[in-house]
């Protein structure tokens, strides 16, 4: 009885009991945030796992920037559809990359894609996704929203709506958002909250615009914070204050 007292309490502790994890495709990159680094993979993954350890359902949302980036191709005169699958494939090989670091500590993980490919991920369906999060099992949703023309922040914020997590919570390298890039300005200023009209109005790079408004319309908070700051991810599930929160607050 004092054990189920316990983990009751801790449950009670928790802010966010189910969230949606946007990582950049970087952050399983090397130093310059390129290709697969197995090691990066795994760092995240034991971040991924102690959250998960406290009874809080995980999905994650990956980029491929460390692979592909669409740009690129488009610069070079690419058609712009052929660009995106491009780089919706890429997320799929990421996805894949952060399923083996996590399965290789223990933590079971299914990977879906919106694109289907039975032979390496189950087909995107909500509601198997939502049961194997209630199974205790990290979901990678994978390429994208299955649509050229919608980036991998518009699939982070459909993908958290459609299985109700309580907040998307964007990873970057910086502990927040602030108001110019503090790596160029010393007298940058960070934000501890923003309103969702406050980050469209002021062209913030928390999401993309597309991702930010479907976060408004459904009220859908969106924090922001520093994945490469070990105790960042826990301290927000328990609601201490960390990195910078957008909701519909004034």
């Amino acid at each position: 009885m004092a054990f189920f007292l316990e983990s009751h309490t801790n449950m009670e502790q928790i802010k966010y009991k189910r969230i949606l994890l946007k990582l950049s495709g970087e952050a399983l990159g090397n130093d310059s945030g390129v290709g697969i680094d197995p090691q990066c993979a795994v760092r995240i993954a034991k971040r991924v796992k102690e959250v998960r350890e406290m009874g809080v359902d995980v999905a994650i949302v990956i980029g491929a920037g460390n692979l592909w980036r669409g740009k690129q191709g488009l610069d070079l005169g690419m058609d712009r559809a052929t660009a995106d699958y491009m780089g919706m494939l890429a997320t799929v090989m990421n996805g894949l990359a952060l399923m083996d670091a996590l399965e290789s500590i223990d933590v079971v993980t299914r990977l879906q894609s919106a694109i289907e490919m039975r032979s390496v991920a189950e087909p995107y369906i909500r509601r198997r996704a939502i049961r194997h999060m209630e199974k205790g099992r990290v979901v990678i949703f994978g390429g994208g929203t299955g649509n050229p023309y919608f980036s991998t922040d518009t699939a982070a914020a459909l993908r958290a709506m459609e299985i109700d997590a309580d907040v998307v919570i964007k990873a970057t390298k910086v502990d927040g958002v602030y108001d110019s890039d503090p790596k160029l300005n010393p007298n940058a200023t960070k934000f501890d909250h923003l309103s969702y009209i406050d980050t469209l109005n002021k062209r913030l790079e928390v999401m993309d615009s597309t991702a930010i408004s479907l976060c408004m319309e459904n009220k859908l908070p969106i924090l922001v914070l520093n994945l490469f700051d070990p105790s960042a991810l826990k301290k927000s599930i328990l609601g201490e204050p960390i990195g910078t929160l957008v909701d519909d607050m004034p």
